[in-house]
């Protein structure tokens, strides 16, 4: 059973999915710990009704946030990273003690708007101006490269006409985001895929 870390800078409704999906029992893990980057967040509250631990390690203007965030996952025992709506890049310290270890949910496929400055609805605003007509939510691990990493799986969501990009946020996530970020936790925890 995988020790699991969810990081999360918002509502946590994606870490929602994950502690349902848990709690099902379709995840051969345990959310041993959530951290958010940013205090006051719902996402905490969240974890607290479920009793999983949480804490805050300021990302602003904290320049041992690295350090920190690193000592409590080693504390944790953590095996599994997941960023669920974290909006901060990991540094390379990070990255390179949990190689292959660390996956994200991205709000579109992947390699379309994605990458830096990518990020909650400037993602779905992009998707709009563009005018594409499927747009949808990727898992990926993650590496050095923003949105870079070798993708897991993928799930498309139509486009609608009069789509605002808060209405197709909410779309993206319901339809896309919170099925396939806890399957790719069950694969990961079933042992069915690897990074190479």
């Amino acid at each position: 059973m995988l020790n699991i870390a969810v990081l999360v800078s918002g509502s946590g409704s994606n870490l929602q999915a994950i502690i349902d999906s848990v709690e099902k029992g379709e995840i051969n893990g345990k959310i041993v710990t959530v951290v958010s980057n940013k205090p006051g967040v719902y996402a905490l509250e969240r974890a607290k009704i479920h009793n999983i631990p949480s804490c805050v390690i300021e990302s602003k203007g904290n320049l041992h946030f690295t350090s920190q965030l690193l000592k409590h996952l080693k504390e944790n025992n953590v095996d599994l990273i997941v960023l669920a709506g974290f909006l901060c890049i990991l540094k390379e310290e990070i990255l390179n003690q949990y190689k292959n270890k660390i996956i994200n949910v991205h709000p579109s496929l992947i390699p379309s708007f994605c990458g830096d400055g990518f990020y909650g609805l400037k993602v779905h605003e992009a998707a709009l101006n563009y005018g594409v007509k499927v747009t949808g939510a990727t898992v990926h691990f993650v590496n050095e490269v923003t949105d870079g990493g070798k993708i897991i799986l993928q799930k498309a969501v139509e486009i609608k006409d009069g789509d605002t990009p808060q209405i197709l946020q909410k779309r993206v996530m319901e339809q896309a985001e919170w099925i396939i970020l806890p399957k790719a936790i069950k694969m990961i925890c079933d042992n069915e895929i690897k990074e190479d």
